[in-house]
């Protein structure tokens, strides 16, 4: 029996990108796509709807609180995570999805680092993310090379066993931290795409956020 895909697409003001990362979704067969839309004030919602996602509409500002409310609507037995502003590969997904299944593998999530180049990937964003995987290795005991990708894929039986305290960016870390603990896990290099939309990130505010809920997660752990 085909496995049923859910996708997770968090949303705000993505209009220029959310169509062709629906359309790059096609190639899946049983699949719903549920997109998270955190108030934007252009036409996401409408696009999403006219290319068959369901859209659920949630005012609470935060990166984890937005993937907090889609995980709660899916019915899938994978789940993909992704971004809507085009820079995470559609076309990995289902190779991704093979891999995870015939390796009897839990979680993957996918590593921008690891292929980065100076047009997709800061110096700066790599020296950030580079502290906070040493803050990972060294308090959490996990190694990865990217703990702040957004691109996960992952068996749906894995959410009820994670404890995500985040609503905001430190989701990203958190859930890495959670599969780890609850299931296999590995990282797989993509090739991250050049944004053309502008940032929801603050690189300083962000990073040191993230950084210290580490902190917070290990004391509470």
């Amino acid at each position: 029996m085909e496995s049923k895909i859910s996708i997770i697409i968090p949303t705000m003001n993505e209009e220029k990108t959310i169509a062709s990362v629906i359309n790059g979704l096609t190639a899946l067969g049983n699949r719903e796509v549920i997109v998270v839309d955190t108030d934007s004030r252009d036409k996401t919602r409408e696009i999403s709807k006219s290319l068959g996602a369901t859209v659920v509409e949630e005012p609470r500002r935060g990166y984890g609180r937005a993937y907090k409310t889609g995980l709660e609507k899916v019915s899938g037995d994978i789940i993909v995570c992704l971004d809507g502003d085009g820079t995470y590969p559609t076309d990995i997904i289902q190779p991704f999805i093979d891999i995870l299944q015939k390796e009897n593998l839990d979680f993957i999530s996918c590593d921008r680092m690891t292929l980065r180049n100076e047009h997709n990937y800061t110096t700066l964003h790599f020296i950030g993310n580079s502290v906070l995987n040493i803050t990972l290795r060294v308090l959490f005991h996990l190694t990865v090379r990217d703990s702040q990708s957004g691109m996960w894929i992952f068996r749906s039986t894995l959410i009820d066993k994670m404890k995500i305290i985040s609503d905001g960016m430190a989701f990203s870390e958190e859930i890495k931290i959670e599969a780890a603990k609850h299931g296999t896990f590995i990282e797989i290099p993509i090739r991250y795409g050049i944004r053309i939309t502008k940032p929801k990130l603050n690189t300083w505010r962000d990073g040191i956020s993230n950084l210290l809920h580490l902190f917070k997660k290990r004391i509470n752990s």
